[in-house]
């Protein structure tokens, strides 16, 4: 077993992606789900601060070699920012919009294609 960990940190568990998305995540290690969590829209700048330490607390006693951050903006960008301080890779999962016409209904699916890392 690996000691290396795909950190999850969205509100779309892992069990539910397609295998592309699978196979790209567990080529960082295993895929661990932390659930991102719900953010009060009363909440101010101090809210987010201290909502972001316990959240990369959380996430730093996995060792990630990886983690896919996605969620409220203001939480995930203080969670990607101090991750990334600590040399922690930080991804979003990129898909493709497919729309097409079924009957009188329009359908939409995401086909994952990559993990792009944020930032340099």
């Amino acid at each position: 077993m690996s000691n290396q960990h795909f950190i999850n940190f969205t509100n779309h568990p892992s069990d539910r992606w397609e295998e592309e998305q699978r196979k790209a995540a567990l080529e960082y290690g295993e895929i661990i789900d932390l659930p991102f969590p719900n953010v009060s829209p009363q909440g101010d700048e101090q809210y987010i601060d201290r909502m972001a330490g316990e959240c990369v607390s959380q996430i730093l006693q996995f060792h990630p070699a990886a983690v896919l951050c996605q969620g409220e903006f203001c939480l995930a960008y203080q969670v990607i920012c101090r991750l990334r301080e600590k040399g922690i890779q930080v991804v979003a999962a990129c898909s493709e919009r497919i729309a097409r016409e079924v009957g009188q209904k329009k359908e939409t699916v995401f086909a994952f294609v990559q993990f792009r890392g944020y930032g340099r």
